[in-house]
């Protein structure tokens, strides 16, 4: 190495590094760039172009301490940065280093200049050589926050933390310069600027803090800069955003004449300045909504101040009690750590849930911060009434409007909502900008495609200011109608898809389109717009399985829509579709559904709305299977099936064959719907643009899958029946889609489980089926859940318990008219009766389920397994009965074959071989039993088969 009295200049181009000066220099001008950066160029600069390994560099660089290499990459990006146009003289080495490229001249100094050597890090709580205030409690979930501002510090001459009032960034930056103080020969010092309302007085108040004695000259940026020349030293500026032109002035001048000088501010807004680096400090962690377990809750930041605070004031709860609540109190205040401090304050004196429930008034309620507080972050209104008195007129005209955006918003939402306020586009796109450099809105980075939010704390002070100054009105008139144009319904006539981006587009504005709506029905409001949204917005709320939602927005919109000028038909109609659909869903009366869907009906038949048509005939067929009008419900799917044709729309048609293939299988011709499930297993999937707001194919094939499980389950393959059971969960999980999963594992998994024996596998899909259920709200698939639920039990022999919940699930369905799986359930209450002896009650119930069952119900699936179950119940009534019992089995076996029910054939002829037995036939019962067994291919360990196969092994042969 030269002479430390002679340090060299490396010039190459544009670039020159005066190690002497410790100046990366372009075109003669100094760039910024910290102090270990500088040091990592000038490693590089003396190693002329040779490799220096990242081992080498850290050893170089930090020696003696430990340093991840994340913190390299920090001070090389610094490098790249303050190179400019100039980055690709660093040359990374992928896994070994780097190495700067370049043709390098070397010059020497003549004059002699102290060398910088390459000192150790040292990490010191001293405050000798600053006035750092000592930390009086302890930082709570910022030690990521802490490492990376510290190698920023050291990476760049200018770090600017910004963040609204009260995420802590005074304390990160207090904390941080503390730590890092060992760097700065010349020690640092604090600048507080709070109490600061001239901003000429700025440089004064900068060289008082840094005890400079200027005598009598004007006291100015440039000349307090002149003052501290070559020192090395640490200038942490605290609470710039109110005098923010005169900071970013006086850093721009040391700059350019402390080389050696680092400064470390903090600010609502953004320096703007070159070689400016920003930090914004980001919430605290919260727990998730959904999220209530204890440990998920305690390990997140938030809640972990929340209950440190709290502590410190000796606030006495129950973790396990009270974490539920306290993390919705830190999700509602954003993370941000001032206000959870006032949070925690307020609950110790007053309780959790008080506070929790006070949040709604969050700015009384969140008042008394620590004494030593500035006086502004003494109360969290005043903490944001600091940053509102700092804005010009148009932005705080802006910043009250994007209020009305609970759920975020687009620049051309909201430019769209300012319409009528003066602000254009243009307008309202830089007051958004300058809004998030004055960190009172926030880039939501959550999302893929741009938007931009409000923090739900500063939501709610910028809407108190939005309804002091008399225009919450008609901002909130102006999102909703923005709403309503975006989301309108396609033009009469046409086939417009909703494709899946479509679909999220619309899912990421549910909030925005709830608070639309709920102004729209107020009594300030306009019902038409209401009308118009609810109708338009319908399908997303199905999507996503919000049932309760769709039909309480929709019954809403129809009794507004009633006498109202000005509102289609067309809109009732889609308005009653969606209605329609909900109340099938929620098991509301039978009647009033297809009455509701015959009307829409009527409505898009006189429109010529095909796809309308498709749809109510789809959710149609539906009402009267369940509601036991099979005839109806026949002449519903062929009109489907023949306007899906018309449309040609893959998905409509695979609708209506799997409806069709339904009622095949309701009516026992297993070979026919066998084939219809088929052709929609066997049609290739569509393109992309299907339509996943009604006809989602995907949907459609895994419900084939289910039904064609249980097709193949009675025709006597057990095995392929299980294989396509789990394929069609399988497929249906991948659409995400609540209510369709609700259908498939009740019309398949829950069904075979059951129906082969394997009874822990069915209490598992029945009780996934009713947890779903329960958590959309949707009471029929809970009923359907019990049903299947007391069916179990039976078949388990807890007939006590089975019959107590199959009678309860009847009780409900017989206050609504519905009829669904009728003569299943019947059955399996009349076994749960002869079961416990009740054999006159068992007899009733058998043939009432019988009397549902024949061609004109459309349940002949089922009858088979009624009469064997009505021969059961003879042959316990006595031996004189005996003949009537067997005739029964007869006709159950014979009606099985012509089924080509295989699976209650071998149930029909275990029932007559074990009455062989008892009568002491052996030969005769294995006569019987043996032929049905021979035909079964696989499946040989399901119970039914168990049990034959034991038999059989017990018979003499022929």
């Amino acid at each position: 190495m030269l002479a430390e009295a002679v340090r060299p200049v490396y010039a190459s181009g544009e670039c020159e590094i005066d190690l002497a000066r410790r100046e990366l220099r372009i075109l003669g001008s100094p760039v910024p760039v910290g102090g270990r950066a500088f040091e990592i160029i000038e490693v590089l600069a003396e190693s002329a172009g040779e490799l220096v390994t990242k081992g080498e560099l850290m050893d170089r660089i930090w020696p003696g301490a430990i340093v991840m290499e994340n913190t390299l990459h920090v001070h090389t990006a610094a490098v790249r940065k303050a190179l400019g146009r100039h980055r690709g003289l660093l040359k990374t080495v992928s896994g070994r280093g780097y190495r700067l490229l370049g043709d390098w001249s070397i010059r020497c100094r003549d004059t002699a200049v102290p060398p910088v050597g390459l000192q150790q890090i040292r990490i010191s709580d001293e405050t000798s050589g600053s006035n750092f205030p000592l930390t009086v409690t302890r930082l709570v979930g910022r030690s990521d926050a802490v490492q990376r501002i510290q190698d920023l510090v050291t990476a760049y001459r200018i770090v600017t933390l910004t963040g609204p009032g009260g995420i802590g960034k005074t304390s990160l930056a207090v904390t941080v310069a503390r730590r890092v103080l060992g760097e700065f020969d010349n020690g640092g010092s604090l600048v507080e600027l709070a109490s600061l309302s001239d901003p000429a007085l700025v440089p004064s108040t900068v060289a008082h803090a840094l005890g400079l004695k200027l005598g009598g000259e004007v006291v100015s940026a440039e000349t307090v800069a002149r003052a501290v020349g070559g020192q090395n030293l640490l200038l942490v500026i605290d609470n710039c955003e109110h005098v923010i032109d005169a900071v970013a002035t006086l850093a721009e001048m040391f700059v350019r004449l402390c080389p050696r000088t680092t400064i470390l501010a903090t600010s609502r807004e953004i320096l703007r300045i070159e070689g400016e680096h920003v930090y914004r400090v980001p919430p605290l962690d919260v727990p998730a909504a959904d999220k209530k377990e204890p440990d998920h809750i305690l390990n997140h930041s938030a809640v972990e101040l929340f209950i440190a605070r709290a502590k410190v004031l000796d606030a006495d709860f129950s973790h396990t009690h009270d974490l539920p609540a306290i993390s919705t109190i830190c999700r509602h205040l954003d993370g941000i750590p001032l206000a959870i401090e006032f949070a925690a304050a307020r609950a110790a004196a007053l309780g959790i849930e008080q506070v929790a429930i006070g949040l709604h008034d969050r700015f009384a309620l969140l008042t008394n911060g620590r004494r030593t507080a500035v006086p502004r972050h003494r109360t969290l209104r005043a903490a944001l009434d600091w940053s509102y008195e700092l804005l010009p007129e148009p932005e705080r005209l802006l910043f009250r409007w994007l209020a009305v955006f609970p759920a975020g918003f687009t620049i051309h939402a909201a430019a769209a909502v300012m319409r009528e306020s003066g602000l254009d586009a243009s307008a309202v796109m830089g007051g958004v900008a300058n809004l998030v450099t004055k960190s009172l809105v926030t880039l939501d980075q959550s999302e893929a495609s741009t938007r931009w939010r409000l923090l739900e704390t500063i939501r709610a002070y910028a809407l108190e200011k939005l309804t002091d100054s008399a225009e919450a009105n008609m901002a909130a008139g102006h999102h909703a109608g923005y709403f309503r144009d975006l989301f309108a319904l396609p033009a009469p006539g046409t086939r417009s898809r909703l494709s899946n981006e479509d679909i999220g587009d619309r899912v990421r504005e549910i909030d925005n389109v709830r608070a639309a709506l709920d102004w729209s029905f107020a009594p300030a409001g306009d019902t038409a717009v209401g009308v118009h949204l609810t109708a338009a917005y319908a399908p997303v709320w199905l999507h996503l399985s919000l049932i309760g939602e769709c039909r309480d927005r929709c019954e809403r919109a129809l009794l507004a829509w009633d006498g109202e000028s000005g509102l289609s038909a067309r809109l009732q109609m889609e308005l009653q579709i969606a209605l329609g659909n909900t109340l099938i869903v929620t098991l509301g009366s039978g009647e009033e559904i297809i009455t509701i869907l015959t009307s829409a009906f009527e409505i898009a038949k006189a429109l010529n709305e095909l796809d309308a048509q498709a749809r109510v005939l789809a959710s149609l067929s539906t009402a009267y299977i369940y509601y036991g009008e099979y005839g109806q419900a026949q002449t519903a799917l062929e009109q489907l099936r023949q306007v899906a044709h018309e449309l040609g729309d893959s998905g409509i048609v695979a609708v209506a064959d799997q409806r069709i293939g339904t009622r095949l299988l309701m009516a026992g011709r297993h070979r026919e719907a066998q084939r219809c499930f088929e052709r929609i297993l066997e049609t290739p999937l569509p393109p992309e643009e299907q339509r996943p707001e009604f006809w989602n194919y995907i949907h459609a094939r895994a419900m084939a899958r289910a039904l064609m499980a249980r097709t193949l389950c009675l025709q006597g393959f057990p095995e392929s029946a299980h294989r396509e059971a789990l394929m069609s969960v399988e497929e249906v999980q991948a659409t995400d889609h609540p209510l369709s999963i609700c259908r498939v594992l009740h019309f398949g998994p829950c069904r075979i489980a059951s129906m082969t024996g394997d009874f822990v596998a069915a209490e598992r899909a029945i009780a996934h089926l009713i947890e779903i259920a329960a958590r959309l709200n949707a009471l029929f698939w809970q009923v359907m859940g019990r049903f299947l639920e007391g069916k179990l039990m039976v078949e388990r022999r807890d007939f006590a318990q089975g019959l107590t919940v199959l009678r309860e699930a009847f009780d409900i369905c017989g206050r609504t008219g519905w009829r669904v799986s009728y003569p299943e359930f019947r059955g399996a209450l009349a076994a749960a009766h002869l079961g416990l002896g009740q054999l006159g009650e068992a007899l009733d119930a058998v043939d009432d389920a019988m009397a549902r069952s024949g061609p004109r119900h459309g349940q002949m699936w089922y009858l088979p397994e009624l009469l064997r179950i009505k021969g059961e119940v003879l042959l316990q009534q006595g031996s004189d009965l005996s003949m009537l019992a067997e005739d029964c089995f007869n006709q159950a076996a014979g009606m099985a074959r012509e089924q080509g029910a295989l699976f209650w054939e071998l149930r029909v002829a275990l029932s007559l071989a074990r009455l062989r037995v008892i009568q002491g036939r052996q030969n005769n019962a294995r006569q019987i039993l043996a032929p049905v067994y021979g035909r079964f291919t696989e499946g040989f360990g399901t119970a039914d088969l168990r049990a034959a196969g034991a038999m059989l092994d017990t018979l003499p042969l022929v």
